[in-house]
């Protein structure tokens, strides 16, 4: 979706990666969740932190801070878990993002969103469904759906099934 296809206003759900301001819309959120211990899984990419036990199903955790070029997540007081609904080759897929601190649910107008910034083909930017502005602060808004590669979703899916199967066993 992009943002001339945003014709009334939303929802969003805000978090902080660092210094920076981020914004899903709050239909692909299913719950925020404190910092819960996350099991690591070996060869995995650096931005798999891992999974996590979300009442009996395992949930993969991703750091998008490492996924954004950033630091890896510090985990503090505030550190938490946004678990997501993401779409791949039209297959519904939660996951869970760990975020520095989430801050609260706002509503954005059409005419408060621009468009993403051009910065150019070689660097991808498709994941940003455009620039949210409130008082003077930017928010980037995130298309959730695509944050991720289709090769970087299904690696997530795979390791998703084969730790369910590791723990049937």
């Amino acid at each position: 979706m992009s943002v001339s296809e945003i014709t009334e206003t939303r929802q969003y759900l805000t978090f902080k990666l660092g210094n920076e301001v981020f914004a899903t819309d709050v239909a692909k959120v299913r719950e925020v969740l404190d910092l819960t211990p996350i099991t690591a899984i070996p060869r995995t990419p650096d931005f798999m932190a891992g999974v996590i036990n979300l009442r009996g199903s395992v949930v993969p955790v991703v750091d998008l801070r490492l996924s954004f070029g950033m630091s890896r997540t510090e985990t503090t007081r505030n550190t938490c878990i946004v678990v997501v609904e993401v779409v791949l080759d039209s297959e519904s897929m939660v996951i869970g993002a760990l975020a520095d601190s989430v801050e609260e649910v706002i509503d954005l107008d059409p005419e408060q969103i621009e468009p993403a910034p051009r910065i150019g083909s070689q660097i991808r930017s498709d994941f940003i469904r455009g620039m949210g502005k409130r008082d003077a602060q930017f928010i980037m808004i995130l298309d959730i759906d695509r944050v991720f590669s289709a090769e970087e979703l299904a690696f997530v899916r795979n390791r998703e099934s084969s730790q369910e199967l590791v723990e049937a066993a």
